[in-house]
């Protein structure tokens, strides 16, 4: 059965997956071009903190991507185990994503030049600050029902509570006749 959680965090798990592609992109080209010394280039210009943005946006966006891959493997499977993996990657990518933001708006702060493509990663970084930021939380959201999705106490799912399986418990040997077994 399909949880609301589930049903909301699909979509938006795709479309913070392609952003962040968008974002890795260009981000490594304008890092490309500000190494080589071409701040001159039209589509580039730059200022005193763009070095550090084009940092902490690639990293910011490869976090992204992996915690894609890893929300993706908990989205198909929809169980408490994977959810630790998937939750607890997504909020390390969305706090890089957060200090990715704080320099772009520095960037935006301090002004001059900036081409088109690093008004995009500004662009893309403050919208994927805000994207994350949901995706987290409706990772997160089988904490408070499980109408929303798989908590970390939910004992219908595997392992439940202490690692133990939930059920009847079948002991080996309980009033079972054991005929011709050498020991």
């Amino acid at each position: 059965m399909a949880t609301v959680g589930k049903n909301i965090a699909a979509p938006l798990l795709f479309l913070n997956l392609i952003m962040y592609f968008i974002v890795l992109g260009f981000s490594s080209w304008c890092l490309n071009r500000f190494i080589n010394g071409q701040t001159y280039h039209p589509s580039f210009g730059g200022n005193g903190a763009t070095m550090f943005f084009l940092t902490f946006a690639l990293l910011a966006s490869v976090l992204g991507i992996v915690s894609k891959f890893i929300g993706g493997n908990h989205l198909r499977t929809w169980r408490n185990d994977s959810l630790a993996g998937a939750g607890a990657s997504s909020i390390i990518a969305w706090a890089v994503t957060v200090i990715a933001f704080g320099l772009a708006c520095k960037e935006i702060n301090i002004g001059g030049h900036r081409g088109w493509r690093l008004r995009v990663v500004e662009a893309f970084i403050i919208i994927l600050t805000f994207t994350q930021l949901l995706y987290s939380i409706l990772i997160h959201a089988g904490l408070y029902s499980s109408k929303y999705g798989p908590g970390y106490r939910d004992t219908d799912n595997y392992g439940g509570i202490g690692g133990g399986a939930s059920g009847d418990h079948i002991h080996k040997g309980a009033n079972v006749p054991v005929s011709g077994n050498r020991v």
